[in-house]
């Protein structure tokens, strides 16, 4: 397992995430399509959050549950609380600074039918 940083475009929000499988979900559920997220799920103890806690506001819907972070100030998500696991963090893989998405095998989720296929995510 290695660490690698990452952060929103403006640089405010920065944080560094521990990566053990380089897997990623690309889920077409209507957020998710349209902000470009590509999802790395980590445990707590792999995220640590070092900087821009001020700058971070905060978006939910539908049950409250995902809170989705975006920087106030460029308007990134880099990272959020996931409805599918609301223990661990849901990195956008694309917000990591050295490491290209072509490192992780990506899986598409079928998002926009959220709830027959919840199960599938690990």
């Amino acid at each position: 397992m290695s660490w690698h940083a990452g952060s929103c475009h403006c640089g405010a929000v920065r944080f560094r995430v521990r990566i053990d499988t380089y897997a990623a979900l690309d889920c077409n559920c209507s957020i998710c399509r349209k902000k470009g997220f590509l999802h790395l799920l980590v445990e707590r103890e792999d995220f640590e959050w070092l900087a821009g806690q001020d700058a971070i506001s905060t978006y939910t819907f539908n049950t409250h549950t995902a809170q989705h972070y975006f920087c106030s100030t460029c308007g990134m998500h880099p990272f959020y609380v996931p409805r599918s696991h609301p223990e661990g963090i849901d990195v956008n893989a694309r917000a990591l600074d050295d490491v290209p998405v072509s490192a992780f095998e990506v899986t598409r989720f079928d998002g926009a039918h959220w709830e027959e296929n919840v199960e599938t995510i690990r």
